[in-house]
């Protein structure tokens, strides 16, 4: 179980996303609405960040509490060691969708750092980031645990919840433009062609999960309007 509750942020992603989410929701919405071939009344209903809920994020059992996945249901344990992703947003719809989301709001967010696990669990990270490598059919010899270790862990849930849980899982990465504040690029391309090269430095330029892994572009500027 972990619930983190956060300030009202200040700046970059973190901000933007809570800006997203709280006060102009129908901006996300349509595009999940248009990506997801939702009905006129079907409903997104947004979970985190929440100001009603002190702008929480969730990681371990809490994500999955909060996405409404009965207790127990899924052996998160047996795949992921405690601390793991805490999320930036979460979403579900009508139709049973689970959406999780990670905001970015400049491109070197992108170059995370490899995991500080050690022993045990490191030894239950590489081989979870090992079985979902191999799923995709990437066939990098990098180790996923050291290299763009944010990105891959993140295909590595995407993977357990869609094939592993078989639950209805998106990955939702939500990109900020023009965030000058933080330095962040000015146009939707700059971020293709970051996310261009990650995904062909992983090998999982088009995988078997492509389809639901989801990409959505938002101007900061349309958020202070």
């Amino acid at each position: 179980m972990s619930r983190v509750v956060q300030a009202a942020a200040s700046r970059g992603s973190q901000k933007w996303l809570q800006i997203l989410v709280n006060q102009h929701p129908e901006r996300i919405n349509r595009y999940l609405a248009e990506t997801l071939k939702l009905g006129d009344s079907d409903r997104v209903e947004w979970l985190s960040p929440l100001e009603k809920d002190g702008y929480a994020e969730y990681r371990d059992q809490a994500f999955l509490d909060r996405l409404g996945v009965p207790a127990g249901s899924v052996p998160l344990k047996s795949f992921w060691p405690s601390r793991g992703p805490q999320w930036d947003g979460l979403a579900r719809t009508d139709r049973g969708h689970l959406i999780l989301v990670e905001a970015k709001a400049h491109i070197p967010e992108m170059c995370s750092s490899p995991t500080r696990a050690k022993g045990n669990s490191l030894a239950l990270i590489r081989a979870s980031l090992d079985e979902t490598k191999h799923f995709l059919r990437s066939h990098v010899k990098v180790d996923w645990s050291s290299c763009f270790y944010q990105y891959t862990n993140r295909l590595a849930y995407l993977y357990f919840l869609r094939e592993r849980a078989r639950l209805p899982a998106y990955l939702l990465f939500v990109y900020f433009l023009q965030d000058y504040d933080v330095g962040g690029p000015a146009t939707q391309s700059e971020w293709e062609s970051a996310i261009e090269l990650v995904e062909t430095f992983l090998d999982v330029r088009h995988h078997r999960l492509s389809d639901y892994v989801l990409h959505a572009f938002t101007d900061v500027g349309e958020l202070t309007c």
